[in-house]
């Protein structure tokens, strides 16, 4: 045993005071102790002075990769977006969307940005293999920028005091109004509880809920018979069409209780094509939701000065506003004036950067050429042997925008291929035909008045000018990887 003098410990606390004398260097570079990505991921990501707890979940992508994240457990939809996103840096362009897909029952939805992941998945049975997806869906928020095309003048009525002329703001701020909705009405097929059965009944969709006539289209009160509320349970659309319910259509969604034990506690239904099926699920999503998915829509913008609700335009940064053509190849540097000099200059640069974009390494190493048969399949947008349906299902996944497509190999004919083109809520296919002149050859969309080397120069022609097509290429569909 050691003993300590008085001597000792007030040494000790002489020099204990010594230390804390000495002064307290500032931080001189404190902008490197703020996290880069304060900006951009919600306050739910970042971290707080208590403990929080964490779950592991895993992501899947079009390709079944998957990635695992650990979370904490109030992260919501748009956060895990964000995470995915900073570390595959990927572009953040506002249409990255978690997806629950039901493997058991066929059925899929977006999950919406402000859902928390965990009471998603809280809401599985252990024994399915249900699956969250990472993708795309441009159709997401689209029906705030032109609500007149979703919802068509016979599907719905506004009050009667309502002017007759309705534009695209008076449209929306009636479904996000709390005292006025419009109705949306029509003609939908009811599978039958406990049977195999449909039934194709009138419905109508008013804020108190989903109602059928029993009598016809009347909408007398004595007639209408409740359906469905939303505020319990969550609305899925259909992933395989009539294969497995057995609906007179392949247009189906379904109400799912959030604690529902099977397809028994389902409340399925049918429309006759596409825009009746999104026009009654977008008017759901709506009245579900209401404000809050116009707040989840304005969130990217919010920083933005004068933005208005609804018109929004990208913004555009100081150089690109102030781009020139430049040439290079003399001594000195100058500015190209003459405007056909500048596109002959671009025309030659972009046939150079395809010669360069066919090489390929072989298995030694060595640089091999790609004819102008092959160079496509190395195009996000291109897809290598998938079928009508594939394909539609693919677009269907990425949203019915005007212009979502790929390009995909012709099934009835191996040499050419096929332009599938979403416009107007409807899905369209164009056969992309290879023409010899001359001992070359073109591909063409229109009969050979207009010809193209190869399948990247039809690409991007129609992504600049509308053509025989109904309208321009926006939007490719692409299997990403995690």
């Amino acid at each position: 045993m050691i003993c300590q003098g008085p001597y000792t410990s007030a040494r000790r606390k002489k020099k204990d005071d010594n230390i804390l004398e000495i002064p307290s260097i500032p931080n001189p570079f404190p902008e490197l102790c703020c996290s880069p990505f304060a900006s951009v991921l919600s306050t739910s990501l970042l971290p707080k002075a208590t403990s929080r707890k964490k779950q592991v979940i895993k992501v899947y992508s079009e390709d079944d990769t998957s990635r695992a994240l650990e979370v904490p457990r109030d992260i919501t939809a748009r956060d895990v977006c964000q995470l995915l996103i900073l570390k595959n840096h990927y572009i953040d362009d506002h249409s990255w969307t978690l997806f629950e897909q039901l493997t058991h029952t066929a059925l899929g939805r977006a999950i919406e940005d402000h859902e928390l992941v965990m009471e998603v998945q809280s809401n599985w049975i252990m024994e399915e293999e249900n699956k969250l997806y990472f993708r795309k869906n441009y159709a997401k928020y689209e029906f705030f920028k032109n609500p007149l095309g979703f919802f068509p003048d016979h599907m719905i009525s506004f009050p009667s005091e309502t002017s007759a002329a309705i534009s695209n703001s008076g449209i929306l701020q009636m479904f996000l109004s709390s005292s006025t909705y419009p109705e949306i009405h029509g003609y939908l097929y009811a599978k039958e509880q406990g049977k195999k059965s449909w039934k194709k009944l009138y419905f109508i969709l008013r804020r108190s809920g989903l109602y059928f006539s029993t009598k016809g289209t009347s909408k007398e009160p004595r007639h209408l018979q409740f359906f469905c509320e939303f505020s319990n349970s969550d609305m899925y659309m259909s992933l395989t069409g009539k294969k497995i319910s057995g609906a007179p259509t392949n247009y189906g969604f379904c109400f799912k209780p959030n604690k529902s034990g099977g397809t028994r506690d389902l409340k399925q239904l049918c429309a006759d094509d596409e825009q009746t099926r999104t026009c009654w699920m977008t008017a759901i999503r709506l009245l579900k939701y209401g404000m809050q998915l116009y707040q989840n829509y304005m969130q990217p913008y919010q920083g933005r000065s004068g933005c208005s609700p609804l018109n929004l335009t990208p913004m555009r940064s100081i150089s690109e506003n102030s781009l020139v053509a430049m040439d290079f190849s003399g001594h000195r540097s100058r500015i190209i004036e003459n405007p056909t000099e500048a596109l002959s200059v671009a025309v030659e640069e972009g046939l150079a950067w395809r010669r360069r974009g066919c090489l390929r390494l072989n298995s030694h190493g060595s640089p091999i050429a790609m004819s102008n048969m092959d160079i496509h399949r190395s195009q996000s947008w291109f897809h290598h042997k998938i079928s009508r349906e594939e394909a539609q299902r693919l677009i269907l996944q990425h949203g019915l925008v005007d212009g979502v497509f790929l390009v995909r190999d012709s099934q009835s004919n191996p040499k050419t291929f096929v332009l599938s083109l979403s416009h107007g809520l409807k899905i369209k296919h164009f056969q992309i035909v290879p023409l010899e002149d001359d001992g070359k050859l073109f591909y063409t969309l229109d009969d050979g008045h207009t010809r193209f080397t190869d399948l990247i120069q039809l690409v991007e022609f129609y992504q600049l000018n509308k053509g025989v097509l109904p309208c321009k290429l926006k939007h490719y569909c692409a299997r990403i990887a995690l």
